[in-house]
């Protein structure tokens, strides 16, 4: 049975895991003060957050929310990054900054209640973030109405055209 402080930890690990879309493990290994600190703003600025818990309490409570237990992955120094709407963000700022300095190694993680390998995150940052897609989302429907309010206007048009054609020929006649 774990102490009173491990019991505290324990319950901030779930509520830390409550309404997360997706939890990243990292490897910070090797990372000093000053890149842990720009690492924590990187994910911050990313709607996410970073916390450094024992692996073993972490498998506990993985394991009381009916969640995999990141076995494989659990070993060594380990922080978490909790992500909260906007995933692909999060796993961009890890992948980013995993790519400027060489101590950073993504193990892993969970998403959508689902264990995801360190290759599956590297995908996941791939991805356009949410405000990307929603822009995308927004060009389409602003094309789709920019060319039904183009034709609609050609209607009018071409049948002005038409009737003053038609008057100019009996004038002429």
């Amino acid at each position: 049975m774990p102490n009173v402080k491990n019991q505290e930890t324990l319950s901030k690990i779930k509520e830390d895991l409550d309404g997360v879309s997706a939890v990243w493990v990292v490897d910070y290994c090797g990372l000093t003060v000053k890149d842990i600190q720009a690492l924590r703003v990187a994910i911050r600025e990313s709607g996410a957050s970073m916390k450094v818990y024992k692996n073993t309490l972490m498998h506990i409570a993985l394991d009381e929310a009916g969640l995999p237990t990141l076995d494989d992955i659990l070993e060594g120094p380990s922080a978490f990054v909790f992500a909260g709407a906007d995933v692909a963000a999060a796993a961009k700022a890890v992948k980013t900054f995993a790519k400027t300095n060489q101590n950073l190694e993504i193990k892993g993680g969970l998403m959508e209640g689902e264990q995801v390998s360190a290759a599956q995150v590297e995908a996941i940052a791939s991805l356009p973030s949410r405000e990307e897609l929603l822009a995308q989302i927004a060009g389409a429907i602003s094309g789709v109405a920019r060319g039904l309010a183009v034709a609609l206007n050609g209607v009018p048009r071409g049948l002005a055209q038409v009737t003053k054609a038609v008057a100019d020929q009996k004038e002429a006649a």
